[in-house]
């Protein structure tokens, strides 16, 4: 129940870093939101170091860069699909990619799916078919690009956790500082060689932050969950997080969910419910 409750509320706290991230994204350079948002994300982890410990091994060390990698690449992605929008048919795109390949992994390392898991994954990938069709007039129909970015952002989103759930359960929160550190220096690092093609707005810098400060809170919670539960079951309920996404976009930015989509939604729901039940 405690892995249950943690990833449930990393789900909505990743729903909501995306939705202020997207946003962000949308008045500046992608790489200008992500300058702000991956150092307010290594503060919060720097400032529970002292209350949660931190222990730096070898393998800790080694997973928590290779989560960062993905995390920089994973936040880029994401906020460049969220900006291109619309944010309620491509999150829940990335979530369920996002999702299979934790699952996938879990099985390979002896997790076991029962029956309702088995039915879980084929609607998982039907619902992926449902959401991105966006067929009917005044529809939102995603871009083939979005797409692309939003299966991309999803496959680093993924990474990001199956590298978390690899380093030592006794690591405290030294992976999270350690991700958060690499994918910051590669984001800035970036940004510096690609400064000229950043153009000259200014990012939104209290949004940027508290995407930032909310992912962080997210990512901490998906490690103490999968810490205490199965990674098959964790990633598919933090998955949920579009949830929180289309519900902000659809009241914020007023974007419009044809039938169809509903019926994505609704399906990839019961599949995340069905993969959560396993």
């Amino acid at each position: 129940m405690i892995a249950l409750l943690l990833a449930l509320g990393s789900s909505l706290a990743y729903g909501c870093a995306d939705f202020l991230g997207g946003l962000g994204a949308r008045k500046a350079h992608v790489l200008r939101t992500v300058m702000i948002a991956a150092p307010a994300s290594l503060a919060v982890e720097l400032l529970l170091w002292p209350v949660l410990g931190a222990s730096f091994s070898t393998a800790t060390l080694g997973w928590g860069a290779a989560a960062g990698v993905a995390s920089a690449a994973a936040f880029a992605l994401l906020y460049k699909t969220l900006a291109i929008g619309p944010m309620n048919v491509l999150s829940p795109v990335t979530a369920l990619v996002s999702a299979v390949l934790p699952v996938g992994v879990g099985l390979l390392q002896g997790e076991h799916l029962a029956t309702a898991g088995l039915i879980g994954l084929p609607l998982a990938l039907m619902a992926v078919v449902l959401v991105s069709a966006g067929h009917g007039a005044g529809a939102a129909r995603p871009s083939r690009t979005a797409l692309l970015l939003a299966f991309g952002a999803g496959a680093a989103i993924a990474l990001q956790f199956v590298f978390l759930h690899q380093a030592p359960s006794d690591s405290g929160v030294a992976p999270l500082i350690v991700g958060r550190t690499v994918s910051s220096a590669v984001t800035l690092t970036a940004a510096a060689l690609m400064r000229r093609r950043l153009g000259s707005e200014r990012p939104a810098y209290a949004m940027s932050a508290a995407a930032g400060v909310l992912d962080s809170l997210a990512n901490l919670m998906f490690l103490l969950a999968v810490r205490s539960g199965d990674l098959t079951v964790v990633a598919v309920i933090t998955a949920l997080y579009p949830a929180g996404t289309v519900l902000l976009a659809r009241g914020v930015l007023a974007e419009r969910i044809h039938r169809g989509q509903l019926i994505g939604l609704g399906t990839a729901a019961v599949a995340v419910s069905l993969l959560a039940l396993t």
